[in-house]
């Protein structure tokens, strides 16, 4: 398949509302995992979501007539990204459900970061300049304050914070492994295999480690679950890699620092969770590393591809 960059341009104001929607969309979609766990299980949320969005994501591709039969050769690297993501997500879903939905969203936003060092050492070209360096350091010295949050240790959320970050090295570690194969593959693919290798696992985990698969549903946890599948795991994953295409990759990260926002401020609204002065402290210093990241000359590519979303 060949390497067809797409041409980064300026967002007309149209395609700028939809892409400040969109990311509000993907830093929303912490918490409504969180009101899933009010009535389902952990990993029984994983598997139900993510077996939606394969069978959602089939029928488009389907549809758009996109090629997903495997070619010789393939197999070997879909299952390599296929396993990582399953640890990944049973990680972070694990993670989430022993933390606040405002933190999670603070520590999936680090991924960016990661992605920076790890692909200064393993995508030939993606340097770390010493303004990437600053953000980098803006975006860790946030989360320090986080970790630092008083309310936090009191009710013990360093294990579920400690599970999310976990979660996302392993994230950074496929997207920059994503980069260097991705010529050879659609992202209807990589996402579409990911998804049915993992959902087995998942509902493998929900038999043993979720303490009742369902034990409650109401309009809350169904509504929450149909975000997670149709809007976020189908629609947003579509909707993105169609602007990503059609306008670049430079131009749509340009407002990934929404998503962060986005997450702690309806973690508070929706969840009731405590946004406390280091949560606010943290959320700045993050918000600004990305922005310092992401304020960059067009012609140089961020070092992921696809967002995937938590």
């Amino acid at each position: 398949m060949a390497d067809r960059q797409p041409s980064n341009q300026e967002l007309p104001i149209a395609a700028t509302v939809f892409m400040i929607f969109l990311c509000i969309l993907f830093g929303s979609n912490a918490v409504a995992i969180k009101l899933s766990f009010s009535g389902l299980g952990v990993f029984t949320t994983a598997g139900i979501r993510f077996g939606t969005a394969s069978v959602v994501i089939y029928l488009w591709a389907r549809v758009m007539q996109q090629t997903i039969a495997l070619k010789k050769g393939q197999l070997r690297q879909v299952l390599t990204l296929s396993s990582i993501f399953t640890v990944q997500l049973s990680l972070l879903y694990l993670g989430l459900s022993k933390s606040n939905a405002s933190r999670a969203t603070l520590l999936t936003n680090l991924l960016p970061f990661f992605i920076l060092f790890l692909a200064h050492f393993f995508i030939p070209g993606d340097r770390i300049t010493r303004r990437k360096f600053f953000g980098i350091l803006l975006g860790f010295t946030g989360v320090v304050f986080m970790f630092l949050d008083e309310k936090a240790i009191q009710t013990g959320f360093r294990t579920g914070d400690l599970l999310i970050l976990l979660s996302v090295i392993l994230w950074s570690c496929s997207t920059v492994y994503l980069k260097r194969i991705i010529s050879q593959f659609s992202p209807f693919q990589v996402v579409l295999y990911s998804n049915i290798f993992a959902v087995p696992f998942f509902f493998l985990e929900a038999l043993l480690w979720d303490h009742a698969m369902i034990f409650k549903l109401d309009a809350s946890v169904i509504g929450a679950l149909l975000y997670q599948c149709l809007i976020t795991a189908s629609f947003g994953f579509v909707a993105w890699n169609t602007m990503l295409k059609k306008y670049g990759a430079v131009s749509l990260h340009s407002f990934v620092f929404i998503m962060p926002i986005a997450g702690v401020a309806l973690g508070g609204l929706v969840l009731g969770e405590p946004i406390t002065s280091k949560i606010l402290l943290a959320l700045a210093l993050i918000v600004f590393g990305i922005l310092v990241v992401h304020w960059q000359p067009k012609k140089e590519a961020p070092a992921y591809p696809i967002r995937r979303g938590i």
